[in-house]
């Protein structure tokens, strides 16, 4: 037994298959040759299978139209005048014929089916070979068949003297090996017309694969089933949400989570992005007009995180982050570090007072240390008096006690507006909490460097509609800026630990359109030195005074 064949290494060499390929491509080029190939092959048969009836049609009417012509007056003059001879006018005239128009013969015979005329002219008197019958009883006739000279086409009219009795017949014959010869002079054009064609769909059919080979990476089909089954997988299977566009800004997949923190479904595909979500930030950034990495857009009551890559074909994959509860915490360290700021201020201030105290005590001021002791209370005890006297509800109260004492540490004076006057029937206070303590920290930062520092905050109930107004005496928001001011990501701070700015007023303005309210910023009054004043109007946001006192005592 002869050894297996090895490779270079030693290894069995392996044995080259053939068979249907696997890429995408080749298949498909495959197919469009074969497809090419058969078209070509069918419409080459379709046109030759009539050709040669159509050429044996030709060449029948042709025999019959100068059968027509010899049968003339005077062929048949000449057959009733002269005998069948090699040198008789008829033979004469039929040769002539014959030569000029190329036929194979003429031949020219009486009632009994005797030749008058012939090629040869030793078959001149002798009988016809084939049946002169319907010729004779005056029919056309057209037909192939074989006589003495061979196989050819044939064309046979009935010979008439002038009164138009029939005294025999004409017989003209082409020689049918020249009808085989012109359907085999055509067949080679018509093959390179065929192989032309075939060129050209091949040529296409490969450029189309081509194309296609691009499109595809060069995949086989298998591949190409198991990349969609993974990316099903993969999309319906991570935290994030995936979006991806045409180059016409419609959208063209989402996945599960995606519907989710737009709030989606699934008839959302096919549809333009515009139209879907509306116009807003989250429709600039995800359609590409706000460029940039990690941005920051609000959907609702969720703040997301967007980041978006285009693909090869003029389109786009965008994905989203849920941030909202990342975003709520990094909200509850801010509120936590205003409380740490506000104990450290107090505790700052209690400790000088304790020092004052304490030296009016060693100095024996006994009164004065009384006097002292009984103005710095009273003074905390006004404060926060003078808040809930006008805020009755106890959150948004606690709140504003704690930004006074920040304010008073940072130097800034907080005031609470005479008008002011809310009652403890809120819907949502911890909104609210967020939407003051967000516009109050603004208003801190924005008056702490001012030459009078001070703060407005005016709060009050009309009817169940709550209206709040909060004015610094900062530089104020230009006019131009007014509408940008409330876009997420926009922000004049520097960031804070949890990496994000530009959140708090677009916070407030998605909370105040979830209400059916609405927030605007304009120039605060004289007083407070032409600064910014917000003012947030909250439709429905007080519970009936009537169904308040049923429910519980407020």
């Amino acid at each position: 037994m002869s050894p297996a064949p090895t490779g270079p290494q030693g290894a069995p060499a392996r044995r080259r298959r053939f068979g249907w390929p696997r890429r995408v491509f080749a298949q498909v080029l495959l197919m469009q040759l074969a497809i090419a190939a058969g078209v070509t092959v069918l419409a080459t048969g379709l046109f030759l299978a009539p050709l040669s009836a159509q050429l044996d049609d030709q060449a029948m009417r042709r025999a019959l139209a100068i059968a027509e012509t010899t049968a003339s007056p005077q062929v048949a003059d000449d057959l009733l005048a002269s005998r069948p001879s090699a040198d008789g006018p008829v033979q004469r005239e039929a040769e002539r014929i014959r030569l000029a128009a190329g036929a194979e013969y003429v031949v020219i015979m009486d009632t009994r089916g005797v030749r008058w005329s012939h090629t040869d002219p030793r078959n001149i008197g002798g009988v016809v070979s084939t049946d002169p019958r319907q010729a004779l009883a005056g029919h056309h006739v057209m037909e192939i068949d074989s006589g003495t000279l061979g196989r050819s086409a044939r064309g046979k009219v009935p010979l008439r003297d002038d009164g138009g009795k029939i005294i025999g017949a004409v017989s003209v014959g082409i020689e049918y090996d020249s009808v085989r010869d012109r359907l085999l002079a055509a067949i080679p054009g018509l093959l390179a017309y065929a192989g032309g064609a075939l060129a050209a769909g091949a040529l296409a059919a490969y450029m189309i694969s081509r194309r296609l080979q691009r499109q595809t990476h060069d995949l086989a089909f298998s591949d190409i089933s198991s990349l969609l089954a993974e990316r099903e997988a993969m999309l319906h299977g991570i935290r994030e949400g995936v979006v991806a566009l045409d180059r016409s800004g419609r959208i063209r997949l989402t996945n599960d989570e995606a519907q989710r923190l737009l709030g989606l479904g699934p008839e959302a595909v096919g549809q333009p992005l515009e139209e879907v979500l509306g116009p807003g930030r989250t429709t600039d950034v995800l359609s590409g007009r706000v460029t940039g990495e990690d941005l920051v857009t609000v959907r609702g009551h969720r703040v997301l995180i967007a980041n978006r890559m285009p693909t090869d074909d003029g389109g786009a994959v965008a994905t989203l982050r849920d941030r909202t509860e990342l975003e709520q915490l990094g909200r509850e360290l801010d509120s936590t570090r205003g409380l740490i700021d506000a104990l450290r201020a107090q505790d700052h201030e209690h400790a000088n007072r304790m020092h004052t105290l304490l030296g009016l005590l060693e100095l024996e001021l006994h009164e004065e240390a009384a006097e002292f002791v009984t103005e710095v209370v009273g003074v905390h005890r006004a404060t926060a008096e003078q808040v809930t006297e006008k805020i009755h509800d106890p959150l948004l109260a606690s709140l504003l006690v704690g930004k006074a004492t920040v304010a008073a540490e940072r130097g800034v004076s907080l005031r609470i507006a005479p008008g002011t006057l809310l009652p403890d029937r809120l819907v949502d206070p911890r909104g609210l909490v967020t939407v003051v303590g967000n516009l109050v920290d603004n208003a801190l930062d924005a008056a702490a460097g001012s030459e009078d520092p001070r703060i407005g905050i005016e709060l009050r109930g009309e009817g169940r509609t709550v209206v709040l107004r909060v004015a610094d005496s900062g530089p104020g928001v230009p006019a131009e800026q007014r509408e940008l001011i409330f876009t997420e990501g926009w922000s004049t701070k520097e960031l804070p630990a949890h990496g994000k700015r530009g959140l708090g007023l677009a916070l407030v303005r998605r909370f105040a359109e979830r209400q059916g309210g609405s927030v605007r910023v304009a120039e605060s009054g004289a007083d407070m030195g032409g600064g910014a004043e917000f003012t947030v109007v909250l439709p429905e946001a007080l519970v009936e005074s009537g169904l308040a006192t049923a429910g519980e005592p407020r």
